[in-house]
């Protein structure tokens, strides 16, 4: 009901208990929380302009043990990266605002996430592309349309290189 100042300076609570108990204020019982589980599924993260591709990546991967991350281009990817770390990117070519080309360079040059194994899944499918992909450090390359086997097999490869087993 109120509170006074000690000699020492601090403040002490007055309770008055048998005013709360005739006020008929709720007793709360405090319980240890239990331990959140920690989710230690893979995370990929996949970017493609289309959020359609977007979409059916994000339900396969999740069907085979993953968490999934979406971004629509490179630079909303570079946003997700400051949240969470992959363990693998999928990664468009052509996007609008920033590509996959300069996307994987930017990934390339960061120690946080230099080490990450980017799949490039493209339509585009030429020699040219390939080659500068390989070059800027692109792990895997995969023409559109893909198999699902396909995928998935490079991912595992990738994954299984870097010690993290696919459930």
């Amino acid at each position: 009901s109120g509170a006074t100042i000690l000699g020492d300076g601090s403040v002490v609570l007055i309770l008055d208990i048998a005013a709360l108990v005739r006020g008929g204020v709720p007793v709360v019982e405090l319980q240890s929380a239990a331990p959140t589980p920690i989710d230690e599924r893979p995370v990929a993260l996949v970017v493609d302009d289309s959020i359609t591709v977007r979409r059916v990546t994000e339900r396969l991967l999740q069907r085979h043990g993953m968490r999934v991350v979406t971004a629509k281009d490179g630079l909303d990817a570079i946003g997700v990266l400051h949240d969470n770390k992959p363990d693998i990117i999928l990664l468009d070519i052509e996007m609008p605002r920033m590509d996959g080309y300069e996307f994987a360079l930017h990934v390339r040059n960061d120690d946080l996430v230099a080490d990450v194994p980017i799949i490039m899944v493209t339509s585009r499918v030429g020699d040219k592309h390939r080659a500068r992909a390989i070059e800027l450090g692109v792990n895997d390359y995969l023409g559109k349309p893909y198999q699902d086997s396909a995928l998935l097999e490079a991912i595992q490869r990738l994954l299984e290189e870097k010690g993290i087993m696919l459930s």
